[in-house]
């Protein structure tokens, strides 16, 4: 059940405002009476209501009295309250963010030769992400077939919005896509990549007869190679992450004359 305190008030603060409802104008110690609110706290309370405007007093009457105010405007007041009190937290948790990752990073090992797998479409969604999401010079996707990372749903969307998020870090984003993918997939997705990539500078995407598989190159020293479910080529089975220089630089050199001789994609309505 909602309460007053779930909006930030103490309960001694929510039984007095309640009870100024029922009875205003009280005085202090009228209030104390119909709140149970100790007559030695009920003063810090009334104040704290004034000061959080759900409450005024008549400083001219003697003994001062009090009246609450309209429950709409309270708890316009209190809403507002909380979502300043919410974005100031936000900011903290940025700020502390930003610092650790400072901290954190400087103690990240090379990880030269260490591989991973995970097993699955929504774990293999997760490892793509999470490796996109650290990519700040160069993102190199290749889709020879189909695959789920330019289809129509959440995955395809997601990936869209990690190749956005690199390049808003200063990374360049370059896409080579097989003709048997393009054949197969509806012309919005690939408009949808238009619309929502293609205009910025850093971003490109290609074709050519001459790829196959489907991969990801991150920074020069990351491969991210999906194996597709041989039932359903369209789901990811398993997602390979492989931290080696020299086995990204291999696949670099026989990416980029396939990438030479692609040419730029253009969709048609």
């Amino acid at each position: 059940m909602a309460s007053l305190r779930d909006l930030g008030l103490s309960e001694y603060e929510a039984r007095a405002y309640r009870a100024l409802l029922d009875d205003s104008p009280s005085t202090a110690k009228e209030l104390s009476r119909s709140s149970d609110v100790p007559m030695g706290r009920v003063y810090d309370v009334l104040k704290d209501l004034e000061r959080r405007g759900l409450a005024r007093s008549q400083a001219a009457s003697r003994p001062k009295k009090y009246v609450a105010v309209e429950p709409e405007a309270a708890l316009d007041r209190l809403l507002d309250a909380k979502r300043e009190e919410l974005e100031e937290q936000e900011s903290q948790y940025e700020s502390t963010v930003e610092q650790l990752e400072e901290d954190l990073d400087a103690g990240v090992p090379a990880e030269e030769g260490f591989w991973t797998a995970v097993l699955g479409p929504e774990e293999s969604a997760d490892l793509l992400l999470e490796r996109l999401d650290t990519a700040s010079e160069r993102v190199i996707a290749v889709a020879g077939g189909p695959t789920p990372q330019f289809d129509v749903g959440e995955y395809g969307d997601e990936v869209a919005a990690a190749f956005g998020r690199a390049l808003e870090r200063g990374a360049t984003v370059s896409v080579l896509l097989g003709p048997d993918l393009i054949r197969t997939l509806p012309g919005a997705v690939l408009r949808r990549y238009e619309s929502e990539l293609a205009d910025h500078p850093n971003f490109e995407v290609r074709t050519t007869d001459r790829v196959s598989g489907s991969f990801h190159l991150i920074d020069g020293k990351e491969a991210c190679i999906e194996v597709p479910n041989p039932l359903t080529p369209r789901e990811p089975f398993a997602m390979l992450d492989l931290k080696d220089r020299e086995f990204t630089g291999d696949v670099r050199e026989t990416f980029d004359p396939r990438w030479a001789e692609a040419e730029p994609l253009t969709t048609e309505e």
